[in-house]
């Protein structure tokens, strides 16, 4: 009986928490950058980005229309997909275990009226993946995925 009331009382004490969504939170390997721009405007500006450099959207999920069409909400949020075959196959050499993380994957989304841009740090995968001798090529897709986010967070290049 005490571990019964013990666990109610644990259960009504967390579930505020629960139903509270979390404001950006650290998550490893995931740099996330909030943006200046509205959820739409970002997406626009990272596709321009994207494209001045050459590369080409392969896919866009809007995952807040996903919800919709099952009868259920979520805040904005669209992953585009893209990605630099040159960069992509050189990492899939040194593991083919990263193709499960490949092609490059940005998340823009929407909490409490603010946007975010989300991707995984090239390093955190080379890790994941147990990739070594990639050095120049992850740390040039650091370099090129900081730039696209800043242009999506309406920042300065870093």
């Amino acid at each position: 009986m005490l571990f019964k009331a013990l666990a109610v009382g644990l259960l009504l004490a967390v579930a505020p928490l629960l139903e509270t969504p979390m404001a950006h939170a650290e998550v490893e390997g995931l740099v996330t950058l909030p943006s200046a721009k509205s959820l739409p405007d970002a997406e626009a500006a990272l596709v321009t980005a994207l494209e001045g450099a050459g590369l080409k959207v392969a896919a866009r999920i809007d995952h807040a229309a996903n919800a919709r069409s099952v009868g259920q909400d979520l805040a904005p949020t669209v992953l585009l997909i893209f990605g630099n075959p040159a960069a992509g196959t050189r990492l899939m050499q040194a593991g083919r275990s990263v193709a499960i993380d490949l092609p490059i994957k940005a998340l823009l989304w929407e909490q409490d009226g603010k946007t975010f841009v989300s991707y995984n740090d090239p390093a955190w995968l080379a890790r994941r993946h147990g990739l070594t001798g990639v050095d120049p090529v992850v740390q040039a897709m650091q370099g090129a995925l900081a730039k696209f986010a800043a242009a999506a967070a309406g920042k300065q290049e870093p």
